[in-house]
C-alpha cells in the first residue's frame, strides 16, 4: 500500500492507496491520530482481506471544525462551534472529486466509508444523517454525550446503509455529568438505529477514551468494509 501526504484544497490529507480497491476511506484526523495512523491501517489490514484505499485528512480546529452547532465549553474552556457544515461541504464538494480524479481505486464509482474517533465520530454519525454519499458510516468512541444530540438522532434518520459503534468500558465512569451520558447516549443511538433498518453494530472495548484508539478506529472500518 503506497503511503502519502499531499495537500487538496488547502488541507493536509494523509493517502493510503491500494489501487485495487473499490472503497475509500475518509477520516478527519489531527495531529495525534496522525502519529499513529500507520498503526491504524495495519489493524484495518488485520481484520479484513477487502482491498480499500485511506484517506486522512486533517483538522485544525477539532472542537469547531467537527460539531454541527454552538455549544458552551464542557471540558476546559473552549467552546465548540457550528463548522460541521462546512467541513462535510469540503468533504463532499472538493476531498471526494479530487480523490476520483486521482485514480486511487479500481473502481469507475468507488464507495466512501466515513469514519473517525471521539468528536470525529460524532461529525460521521451527523453527516451520515445529512447526505447518502456514504456507503458506511464508523463512529469509534463517539462524543454522542454532546449536548441535544440524542433529541437530534432522535428526529433524523440515518442515510447510510452500515453504521459501527464502540466504546471503551471506562468512558462512561467519570466524574463529568455530561460526558458520562455517553453510555447511554450510545446505546440510545445504537436501538435509533436498529429500528430504522440500519445494519449496525455496537461494540464495547476494554479502557477508556483514550486506550487504543488508533486499533478501536481499524478494527471499525474493517467491519465496514466486511459488512458492505
Amino acid at each position: 500500500m503506497e503511503k502519502q501526504v499531499i495537500e487538496i484544497e488547502g488541507r493536509s490529507c494523509t493517502l493510503y492507496v491500494d489501487s485495487n480497491a473499490d472503497q475509500i476511506i475518509l477520516q478527519p484526523v489531527d495531529s495525534h491520530d496522525l502519529e499513529a495512523i500507520d498503526s491504524e491501517v495495519q489493524t484495518v489490514c488485520q481484520y479484513t482481506s477487502r482491498p480499500f484505499s485511506l484517506v486522512a485528512f486533517k483538522i485544525s480546529d477539532w472542537q469547531k471544525e467537527l460539531t454541527a452547532w454552538a455549544s458552551p465549553a464542557v471540558f476546559g474552556k473552549v467552546p465548540f462551534g457550528d463548522g460541521a457544515a462546512d467541513t462535510l461541504r469540503y468533504v463532499t464538494d472538493h476531498l471526494m472529486p479530487a480523490l476520483r480524479a486521482m485514480n486511487i481505486s479500481s473502481a469507475e464509482n468507488p464507495l466512501f466509508l466515513l469514519g473517525g474517533y471521539s468528536l470525529a465520530g460524532l461529525f460521521a454519525l451527523w453527516a451520515g444523517t445529512v447526505t447518502d454519499v456514504f456507503s458506511g458510516i464508523a463512529a469509534v468512541s463517539p462524543s454522542v454525550w454532546y449536548p441535544k444530540w440524542t433529541d437530534y438522532a432522535e428526529k433524523n434518520t440515518m442515510l447510510s446503509g452500515a453504521v459501527y459503534l464502540s466504546l471503551g468500558d471506562k468512558e462512561e465512569k467519570v466524574k463529568n455529568q455530561i460526558m458520562a451520558q455517553v453510555g447511554n447516549a450510545l446505546r440510545r443511538q445504537h436501538d435509533l438505529l436498529l429500528k430504522q433498518g440500519c445494519k449496525t453494530v455496537l461494540e464495547w472495548n476494554s479502557g477508556n477514551h483514550f486506550t487504543d484508539a488508533d486499533k478501536r478506529t481499524g478494527r471499525g472500518f474493517a467491519w465496514l468494509l466486511n459488512n458492505i
